[in-house]
């Protein structure tokens, strides 16, 4: 299948924004994709929407249109499980006739390696991390290894199984090895979704049957004191770190209502820390993105300690491979920053996914 060579070829290129999807952060990834459609370059790009149900059917570019066109903001695209994929021949055939994709299904399926499988098969090229990448960024257990290899400093944490043993047993190993307060998450997800912040052992296994309902792993982490600031990463061989964004949160604690359903968190930027710590978490988080082999785009978490000793503590919490591409959203507002408006940030994504491609197929490493 001949691909395009770039973004001036001379027309403008079919650009498929592919979202929604069976995760519980379905609704964020139609508000993502709203602003994607609306906001990329016309004059460069077609962008064509193909929506997926929250039952997993895929929906032709216009059964998409139709069903944004009859919500706001963070709706959902249909229920329906019928048909899937295999059985939607029109929906396959707009897949194919696209030219480049900008895949914003967060959750299973979308960010943990599996969509990016697919589309590595159909020879398309699209936005963002490849399949190793995604599948360790959306694994925490494996990220966090990822971390540890390459020497990146991290909070203590521990992997437990969902089912694992008596509640007696679990709050032991936790007082023990991690302390409270802690975070206890499931060790794949995003948003915050299925993530609680435990004061004290008597409310750890509650929490762990919550983020056991997301997936069969639970990380337990502890809390550290400090700023919790994020630093957006663009690039592919050769990453650019944005300025910072701080995140204040009344409580100290950054859940799903606080992202994307009240107005509780503030978001600053830049983040108010030193330029000492701010060139530390924009090294950390170059080096985040090579040790899980990242491509396009990713957003890192870090806490940064300025009050405990004369030098700042830094700790990488996570990356997040495919971040929430709302209006408010963190990634964008970080390159808004540092001058990159948010359809030059569109712009700038294709033209990385399209030089992974050729990269890839001329057989030079694409990240």
């Amino acid at each position: 299948m001949s691909r395009p060579r770039g973004i001036d070829g001379g027309r403008r290129l079919r650009l498929g924004v592919l979202f929604g999807g069976r995760s519980p952060e379905h609704e964020v990834s139609v508000m993502s994709a709203r602003s994607i459609l609306t906001e990329s370059d016309s004059r460069r790009f077609e962008a064509v929407p193909l929506g997926i149900t929250r039952g997993g059917s895929w929906l032709t570019s216009e059964a998409t249109r139709e069903r944004l066109a009859r919500g706001e903001g963070y709706s959902s695209l249909g229920e329906e499980a019928e048909p899937g994929l295999l059985g939607s021949a029109e929906a396959l055939a707009e897949l194919a006739s696209v030219d480049v994709v900008f895949p914003i299904v967060h959750g299973e399926t979308g960010e943990d390696g599996s969509l990016q499988g697919l589309l590595e098969l159909a020879e398309l090229p699209y936005v963002g991390s490849g399949v190793a990448a995604s599948a360790r960024g959306m694994d925490k257990a494996l990220m966090r290894q990822s971390f540890g290899a390459a020497g990146l400093p991290q909070p203590p944490y521990l992997v437990l199984a969902g089912d694992e043993g008596p509640p007696q047993a679990a709050r032991e190993r936790v007082a023990r090895e991690i302390g409270f307060p802690c975070f206890v998450k499931p060790a794949s997800g995003g948003s915050s979704v299925g993530v609680s912040r435990v004061a004290a052992a008597a409310g750890l296994a509650a929490a762990i049957e919550v983020a056991a309902r997301y997936d069969r792993s639970v990380l337990v982490e502890r809390a550290l004191r400090g700023r919790e600031v994020e630093c957006a990463v663009l690039g592919n061989r050769k990453p650019e770190a944005s300025p910072l964004g701080e995140v204040r949160v009344p409580g100290g604690f950054y859940d799903y209502r606080a992202k994307y359903e009240d107005d509780s968190a503030e978001l600053v930027v830049p983040a108010a820390v030193s330029e000492q710590a701010t060139g530390l978490v924009q090294r950390c988080a170059i080096e985040a993105f090579r040790a899980l082999g990242c491509a396009g785009l990713a957003r890192v978490d870090f806490f940064v300690d300025e009050e405990s000793s004369d030098r700042p503590a830094v700790y990488v919490l996570e990356l997040n491979t495919l971040p929430g591409f709302t209006p408010i959203s963190m990634y964008p507002r970080l390159w808004l920053e540092a001058g990159l408006s948010y359809a030059e940030l569109i712009t700038r994504l294709v033209e990385l996914a399209i030089e992974r491609d050729l990269g890839t197929r001329e057989g030079a490493p694409g990240a």
